[in-house]
């Protein structure tokens, strides 16, 4: 008996593993049994009481810990874990479910452990430093992004409450006429003879339309919520540029780190005409860093690469092929399967950043001329717009993995060189077809036209 209960127990993949449940007050520790008499305890969530479980986990000869990713509860215990040397593995809480029973903080930190002791556990991806200290940085200057975007949207209500309707005759109010308006109307000039003064040459509506739209009713309350919307417009766009600078400095420093290109950078294939994008040069940036263009796959601006390799990193290695990439970013087909039947092939939801940066290049790429905009509009004519974003998506995440890991260089044989090989696929099957009800297909010539009917 004893000797059969020793062959059926499970292998012990991480001996000296740990299980840490995160919490925003407190967090919950557990070793090994045989280690202690009190094998779970109890830390507060200050920095000196990390430190302090450190020091107790060490005195345990605990080596890996696994946690959950617990809101942002969790990075300053994971940094400063990773500072002392142990092996963190942040793991997502739907792989670490708890067994049906009581559920307690102590009862999650030893099912962890146990987990993580036995190696059912898989760490979650985390970038290197270097990486993570650019992701943070431009994830820092979308979140101001979005707030200059909510000043924009107050300026405009405030001016139409005045009945002031710029945004029907300039493309944009913080375009150079228009902001040029805004700060003359702030600055207490109410005369549309005077306003338009700031009109471009280049706007399409004439003098006597944008004198129309630029006279108002102006009340004291509605001039006081433009004024402090164009005051935090400003502050946000001076923070934003903060931030570009820093980011310059960081994709310097990384360039450093890395050996010059061994080729020159090629032409560029398209301009980037994202309003939104860092006022440096990203697409050089980005090439002096990595050694590659990420722009010449089609659908991916300067910016966009940017963002991306921020949230993905460089090395690629961590995915051992392109699908386990695509499968981690939940771009590749579900495969829930019970009893030989396959139940469902969805592909699975994620809040990834890099997902829907994906996602995005791929609905931009739809109208394009190119390889993949004929296999965007040729799925989509089939399955549905969604279903091609997202096989999109994936042909595009797969480029990029390729690129990184292999050095590839992208070439788009076009538009017509899909929609040909597309067409001799179909030519291929309908022979087959055929053939197997016994008929020929030949080709039936008419005046310009040459065609294959059966």
């Amino acid at each position: 008996m004893a000797k059969s209960k020793r062959s059926s127990s499970m292998p012990s993949i991480h001996p000296n593993a740990a299980g840490i449940d995160i919490g925003s007050r407190f967090h919950v520790a557990a070793v090994p049994v045989d280690r202690t008499e009190e094998p779970v305890r109890t830390f507060k969530s200050f920095t000196g009481d990390l430190h302090e479980l450190a020091r107790w986990l060490k005195s345990y000869r605990i080596e890996t810990i696994a946690m959950e990713s617990t809101s942002v509860y969790w990075i300053p215990a994971f940094e400063i874990l990773e500072s002392y040397g142990f092996e963190v593995f942040l793991v997502n809480a739907r792989e670490a479910k708890n067994v049906p029973g009581r559920k307690t903080d102590i009862n999650d930190a030893q099912w962890l452990q146990k987990l993580h002791q036995f190696g059912l556990l898989r760490a979650s991806f985390q970038p290197s430093e270097n990486i993570a200290e650019l992701r943070a940085y431009l994830r820092q200057r979308e979140r101001l992004n979005d707030y200059k975007a909510s000043h924009i949207q107050h300026m405009q209500k405030a001016m139409m409450q005045m009945n002031i309707q710029l945004h029907h005759v300039v493309s944009t109010i913080t375009g150079r006429t228009g902001i040029e308006i805004v700060r003359a109307i702030v600055a207490g000039q109410h005369n549309p003879d005077e306003l338009v003064k700031f009109r471009d040459i280049r706007c399409h509506n004439s003098v006597e339309v944008m004198k129309a739209a630029l006279t108002g009713n102006y009340k004291a309350e509605h001039l006081f919520a433009l004024t402090q919307a164009l005051e935090l417009f400003d502050i946000y766009t001076e923070k934003i540029e903060n931030c570009d600078r820093i980011i310059a400095l960081v994709l310097q420093r990384l360039q450093q780190l890395t050996p010059d290109p061994q080729q020159t950078m090629p032409k560029a294939k398209h301009q980037e005409s994202n309003k939104n994008a860092p006022s440096f040069d990203v697409r050089a940036a980005l090439f002096n860093f990595m050694g590659k263009d990420l722009t010449q796959i089609h659908g991916l601006g300067p910016y966009l690469a940017l963002k991306l390799v921020a949230e993905c990193g460089t090395d690629m290695s961590r995915w051992p092929t392109s699908k386990h990439f695509t499968s981690w970013l939940c771009l590749a087909p579900g495969n829930k399967i019970s009893g030989g039947k396959v139940l469902s092939s969805r592909t699975r939801r994620t809040a990834s950043r890099a997902t829907a940066l994906l996602r995005l290049a791929a609905t931009a790429i739809g109208k394009s001329d190119t390889a993949l905009g004929a296999f965007y509009r040729r799925l989509a004519s089939r399955t549905g717009k969604a279903k091609a974003v997202t096989a999109t998506a994936r042909k595009i995440a797969t480029l990029f993995y390729n690129t990184l890991k292999y050095g590839m260089d992208y070439v788009d044989k076009g538009a017509d060189y899909y929609e040909t090989q597309y067409r001799d696929r179909v030519l291929i099957n309908l022979r087959r077809r055929a053939d197997a009800f016994g008929f020929t297909l030949q080709e039936k010539v008419l005046p310009g036209i040459a065609v294959e009917v059966s």
